[in-house]
């Protein structure tokens, strides 16, 4: 009896523990991280954004992160993104003013992953946003992180 009562005991703490210390990242989870992201890309994205900047979008993901653009042929870990970053804002590619703003556009989310319909818009003079054409991005959850972006468009 005994040892089924200390069998019982430390399965319930166990399944206690793996709750507590779950990493799956459910919708909400998923979808702030997202908007956190989109947010500091739109910052990078602008005049004047710095290194700093860069370092701040890039602390939102995992360490492992991986980015792939599947158009363009991009296919970064976390280091080679930092840098071609760089490179683009020392040539001058980051010209945005604050009226460019991502937007979500559409969502569905499974375990861990996102998919993701988004847009490039304006922010009109009267408030109202005025998107450019959907795009389609993918993202991956590990360890409760983003640790992959996979652009679909």
């Amino acid at each position: 009896m005994k040892l089924i009562l200390k069998s019982v005991c430390l399965l319930l703490c166990l399944i206690l523990t793996s709750k507590v210390f779950a990493t799956d990242c459910e919708s909400t989870c998923q979808l702030k991280q997202v908007n956190t992201y989109f947010s500091a890309l739109d910052k990078v994205s602008r005049k004047g954004s710095s290194i700093k900047d860069i370092d701040t979008l890039l602390a939102l993901t995992h360490s492992e992160v991986k980015y792939i653009h599947v158009e363009y042929q991009a296919n970064f870990d976390k280091k080679s993104w930092r840098e071609a970053f760089i490179r683009n804002l020392k040539r001058g590619a980051y010209s945005k003013g604050k009226e460019n703003e991502v937007r979500i556009t559409n969502s569905i989310f499974g375990k861990n992953n996102a998919a993701i319909e988004y847009s490039n818009g304006i922010v009109q003079s009267d408030g109202s946003w005025q998107a450019t054409k959907p795009r389609l991005v993918l993202f991956a959850f590990t360890e409760g992180k983003i640790s992959l972006i996979k652009e679909l468009w």
